[in-house]
């Protein structure tokens, strides 16, 4: 077993054109203010972080590393949510999505997508360069439309959305394998890869693919009502991240998890700051250390009810306090008899 490391914290949520979200320095002081150990950057917002020079520049790198070490804080890792996002997306959610992408291939999907590839393989360069054993990203979603059985799916429908969208990831996951990084897809609802099932079809395509692997988030499942613990059994050698994001789920007789297309404050499942929802954390930290989790719990603060910076602040000390100092020794090493060999087969008549 190996202690988790942490708390650290998912910038996302927090950068903004105000001081001090906006710029590196500011924004990781402000982390280590509140008592974080480490941070993950966002590598689409430019106020923090380069990616093109990252994948380019090791010296760029290891300026990354000192602002953030000269701050009190570590890189975690990084993230590509967005344009993973977009390496698989459905049509139907073409305008919605133009808005991750760069400027310049908006408005034109196959240059959007070939776009997206590219920061994939230059977020394997820049984690490799930066020393970062894992990364974090969506798989995209060819097949969500198509998430409910009616109208009914024609027969293999679901099928080739999987086996697209493993074509297009291979290449992706060949090159963070290359560059020693853990490609960590977020199980999340919107994507292709929701649940553990998902996973295991998208797994089976790539042939198991060592860099194939998972960021654990415990709050997509309770929206999912999925035993959350138990997804920590099945899948922990294939775990390599862990947002640390409260969630509740309060059904209702007028509401169950589709939401009724309410807002995020009327839904019967809602995200809510860390400790404030309905999550078992001390069955997650114990679960993950029991397995020999030793990547880091990065908080992704997102409530409907709480001011981030109040759940920022409470939220480091709620991730400490989880944190398990694992043990070197047996509860019960002080009724060690002493036996040796011998005794022991005489213990057993032997």
């Amino acid at each position: 077993m190996k202690a988790i490391k942490g708390p650290a914290i998912f910038l996302a949520q927090f950068a903004g054109d105000a001081d001090p979200f906006n710029n590196l320095g500011a924004i990781a002081q402000w982390a280590a203010g509140h008592g974080f150990k480490g941070v993950q950057i966002p590598s689409w917002d430019a106020r923090l972080f380069d990616l093109a020079k990252a994948a380019e520049s090791k010296t760029y790198c290891d300026e990354v590393k000192g602002t953030l070490a000269e701050a009190g804080v570590e890189l975690t890792e990084l993230s590509t949510h967005l344009q993973g996002q977009l390496v698989a997306a459905h049509p139907a959610y073409d305008l919605v999505l133009d808005g991750f992408a760069a400027p310049e291939v908006r408005n034109d999907p196959a240059a959007r997508q070939v776009w997206a590839v590219d920061q994939l393989m230059k977020a394997a360069k820049a984690s490799e360069n930066l020393g970062l054993t894992a990364h974090a990203t969506f798989s995209g979603a060819l097949a969500w439309p198509y998430l409910y059985p009616w109208p009914q799916r024609p027969p293999g429908l679901i099928e080739t959305a999987f086996d697209e969208l493993a074509k297009r990831w291979t290449p992706i996951l060949n090159e963070f394998d290359r560059a020693g990084v853990d490609l960590c897809y977020e199980i999340h609802p919107g994507e292709d890869l929701h649940d553990g099932v998902t996973f295991e079809m998208f797994l089976e395509r790539v042939d198991h693919h060592p860099a194939c692997n998972m960021l654990y988030d415990p709050s997509h499942f309770v929206l999912q009502q999925l035993d959350y613990l138990g997804f920590i059994d099945c899948y922990h050698q294939r775990i390599r991240m862990f947002h640390a994001k409260d969630a509740e789920f309060n059904p209702s007789p007028r509401q169950g998890v589709y939401g009724g297309y309410q807002p995020w404050i009327d839904r019967a499942g809602r995200f809510r700051s860390l400790g404030d929802g309905q999550v078992d954390f001390g069955g997650i930290f114990s679960k993950l250390t029991q397995y020999g989790y030793d990547g880091w719990a990065v908080l992704e603060w997102e409530c409907c009810i709480k001011h981030p910076e109040q759940g920022a602040a409470e939220g480091a000390a709620f991730i400490d306090a989880h944190i398990i100092q694992v043990t070197e020794r047996a509860f019960d090493d002080f009724a060690d008899s002493g036996a040796d060999d011998a005794a022991n087969r005489r213990m057993l008549g032997l």
